[in-house]
């Protein structure tokens, strides 16, 4: 496993151009101008002279994607432990809404993979989002936050909703500090996570403290040992799931030690989305960030991390089933009708990159 410092460095070692499933886009768009560095359909496994004995497909495994990484940093965020806490103790307090009823744990539940299995959220006033809730878990280490991409990092991403006013619906940041100025647990966590700071309850400290903690939400699994040696890790199914997976170019998309979130992607190269999934026409996807025609219908390729955990997919939560959510990636993406067969093994991979959460992080703090 590698420790990374920093993006720029955990970008270098995935191949990624620049700079959080399927909540599952699965967006596999094989000739897109948004597509980052990665490998295509048909080319040969990698492998190098220290590999040259090894079996192909957990050469394919090691070199062609890699074990999740240890830790990814942010330079201009340092890490410590009363930082992570504190943003813990955020993460989970309903006081950061407007009446009190939701957290940024409601809607990115660790108890279920960072999610909430709702096709779209519901907010402090019970009123629905217009996008399905992706899972913070391995998040931190995406290019950019959002199915839009339009926060750079978790840091950016945590300070969006509480300010939404569908979803924690905050009316300013001022409401925010003020609110926990006046809790005595809160001037003490503060102090501690920024103790050079003669006034640390801040937004921006509150972003930085919940992107701290977020950053510590990573889930290995047994696909990262079999990256890393371990052959008896992956089944014979599952071995050819990821084989499946290769061949049919699903990585094309979904590649890297994430399976994803790396680049944008155009959900519907061979058809309007919509038409695949019976979801709605009305989200436009990266347009709305950047006014630009070619970001229609573009979104941030989703990780695969976890996905086999956390449904229902893409970015509508319009596909309930993992199966058919391959299938609609398999036509809408690539043109193919994927055999039974072919889906079979592609799931049975999928389940081997649900990982291990962090128990000690994922449990609910005493609040302050």
């Amino acid at each position: 496993m590698k420790t990374l410092m920093g993006m720029n460095t955990f970008q270098k070692m995935m191949g990624w151009g620049g700079l959080a499933t399927l909540s599952f886009g699965l967006m596999v768009a094989c000739s897109n101008p948004h597509k980052t560095d990665g490998p295509n359909p048909g080319d040969p496994v990698l492998t190098s002279s220290d590999n040259k004995d090894m079996d192909p497909v957990m050469s394919l495994a090691a070199n062609t994607f890699g074990a999740l990484p240890e830790s990814i940093d942010n330079p201009n965020n340092p890490h410590s432990n009363e930082k992570v806490e504190l943003g813990r103790m955020l993460y989970f307090d309903t006081r950061l809404s407007k009446d009190g009823n939701i957290s940024c744990n409601s809607c990115h539940n660790l108890q279920t993979f960072g999610v909430d299995n709702l096709p779209v959220s519901p907010g402090d006033a019970g009123e629905n989002g217009e996008r399905n809730s992706p899972t913070v878990f391995n998040a931190a280490f995406h290019m950019a936050q959002f199915w839009d991409g339009r926060a750079a990092d978790v840091e950016e991403q945590a300070g969006g909703p509480i300010l939404n006013p569908v979803e924690m619906a905050m009316p300013d940041k001022e409401a925010v500090i003020a609110r926990l100025s006046k809790v005595e647990g809160y001037q003490t966590a503060f102090a501690s996570a920024f103790p050079e700071q003669d006034k640390p309850i801040t937004y921006d400290n509150l972003q930085n403290a919940i992107g701290a903690f977020e950053r510590k939400l990573i889930t290995p699994s047994k696909f990262d040992k079999f990256a890393n040696g371990d052959a008896s890790a992956l089944n014979d199914q599952e071995k050819k799931g990821l084989q499946t997976f290769v061949d049919v170019g699903c990585n094309s998309c979904h590649n890297g030690a994430l399976f994803g979130g790396n680049s944008y992607q155009k959900f519907g190269v061979y058809g309007d989305y919509w038409m695949f999934t019976n979801g709605s026409d009305k989200d436009m996807g990266r347009f709305a960030v950047t006014n630009n025609e070619v970001d229609k219908h573009m979104f941030k390729v989703p990780s695969l991390r976890n996905i086999a955990m956390t449904g229902p997919y893409f970015h509508d939560g319009s596909v309930t089933d993992l199966s058919e959510a391959v299938r609609v990636m398999g036509k809408a993406q690539l043109n193919k009708d994927l055999s039974d067969e072919q889906v079979n093994d592609i799931v049975a991979f999928l389940d081997a990159l649900t990982g291990d959460a962090p128990q000690e992080l994922t449990e609910a703090p005493e609040l302050p």
